[in-house]
């Protein structure tokens, strides 16, 4: 079992990996905002070894090749540690897998022994070497010890092992130098490696901060919308409780009456069982207006609702138009669009914008059989362009769910991409021009409708 997750796992990377490269634009675009992030972070750390690398090359040119190999060569097994180091010690704030201290101990004991081999090749210098000698073994030094600790803290848990780290490095530093270097040198190292890692240290833990805040933000999001489901449905089943409990406790009650009227032949238990049957049509008739009620919610409290919702959300939203005036079947096919298109504004890609616009196009010239329709239009952006087409399908619940109620009072519902990282649905549904007359209207209560919705 475990092998074969492994092997899709592995085919799942391969596949993901080759589809960014051939189309880095989507790979980036179908990434959430802690996905983003997080990618960001570990490209960032993943690009400090390489810096290191390519500085520390740069600085040893000058100096002789057989004094320069042994300084490249701890160099390469520094920065492959740091690569691998990055990368654990990322999974680990990510909460993937374990601290790696073993392979943080192996880095930062690298760091010293090339800032020691560093500052051998620095004391084995020709007695007067070229200023372009002594800084390359300086910098490269510095590196070693600074790079050691700005990455290292990475797979510390708290600010304090983070100063104490850059308290050992500095300290290491200074004493490594003294050890080889004159009093004035080895302090000039020491504090060149306090700034050096301090400055790293300072970049590293508040890149791991803002990394962990973002986890916590995007946890809290989906926190919240479980909450608003979990809302909903005790919403629904408190009312089901509230119009079935009396009922059916009713129903037991004179059920059982009517049994033991029955075992006495009594002609009573007729009128009983007659009762009996009465409630639960009752019953079942208040159910229907309990689901009916669920289903098909007012257009205008699912306007308002929406725009809530979405700035809560922290998305911009926009709504125009007002459904004052239009037929109460319309305004509940027209509702539920709106409570699905919402529903899946929060659900699907990385919305920032949101526009919701009713709009009332009139059927012109009075004329027999000619029908105004009612447009309303919800556009965002966000949504990558490999999954615009199937944004907000979600089997009977998605788009085929709208269109089948649409279809019920003629509509139609068309849903696509609206350019590069945008999709836009359309629901139209057709009105009879003398029910419509009054929409659009300025009258007192449309003008207020308006002004709420804005």
């Amino acid at each position: 079992m475990t092998g074969t997750g492994d092997h899709e796992d592995a085919a799942t990377y391969g596949a993901t990996a080759q589809a960014a490269i051939r189309r880095p634009g989507r790979w980036w675009g179908r990434k959430g905002t802690a996905a983003k992030v997080e990618s960001y972070t570990r490209i960032s750390f993943h690009l400090f070894p390489v810096a290191q690398l390519v500085t520390a090359l740069l600085s040893l040119t000058p100096v002789p090749a057989r004094s320069a190999l042994p300084v490249a060569g701890a160099l390469l097994v520094h920065v492959v540690l740091g690569l691998r180091l990055t990368g654990q010690a990322l999974d680990w704030v990510a909460g993937r897998r374990a601290r790696p201290r073993r392979l943080l101990f192996a880095y930062m004991a690298c760091g010293f022994a090339g800032a020691a081999i560093a500052a051998l090749v620095l004391v084995k210098l020709p007695d007067d070497p070229p200023a372009t000698y002594y800084t390359a073994c300086v910098g490269t030094y510095v590196l070693f010890l600074a790079f050691s600790c700005g990455l290292g803290v990475l797979a510390l848990r708290t600010h304090r092992q983070s100063l104490v780290a850059v308290a050992v490095a500095t300290f290491g530093g200074w004493l490594l130098g003294s050890a080889l270097l004159p009093a004035p040198a080895a302090a000039a190292l020491a504090l060149s490696t306090l700034l050096s890692a301090g400055g790293l240290t300072l970049a590293s833990r508040f890149s791991i901060w803002l990394l962990q805040a973002v986890y916590e933000l995007d946890e809290a999001r989906h926190t919240r919308a479980r909450l608003a489901v979990a809302e909903e449905r005790l919403r629904f089943g408190r009312d089901l409780h509230d119009v079935l409990g009396r009922n059916l406790s009713v129903i037991a009650l004179k059920s059982e009456l009517a049994v033991q009227l029955a075992r006495r032949e009594r002609p009573e238990a007729v009128e009983q069982m007659a009762e009996v049957q009465r409630i639960a049509q009752e019953s079942q008739r208040e159910v229907r207006e309990v689901v009916r009620g669920y289903r098909e919610a007012d257009l205008y409290t699912e306007l308002l609702g929406a725009r809530g919702v979405l700035s809560a959300a922290g998305i911009t939203c926009t709504v125009t138009g007002t459904p004052t005036g239009l037929p109460r079947p319309v305004q509940a096919a027209l509702a539920w669009v709106v409570r699905e298109a919402v529903t899946n504004v929060l659900r699907h890609g990385n919305t920032a914008h949101c526009r919701i616009a009713l709009t009332v196009v009139p059927a012109g010239p009075r004329a027999e059989g000619r029908l105004a329709v009612a447009e309303l239009t919800v556009e965002n952006d966000g949504v990558p362009s490999a999954s615009a087409g199937s944004s907000g399908s979600s089997g009977g619940h998605g788009l085929a769910g709208l269109r089948e109620r649409l279809a019920a009072e003629q509509g139609t519902l068309e849903a696509g991409p609206a350019g590069k990282s945008a999709f836009r649905l359309v629901a139209r549904v057709p009105v009879p021009a003398d029910e419509v007359a009054e929409a659009g209207v300025p009258g007192e209560t449309a003008e207020r409708a308006r002004q709420e919705l804005e």
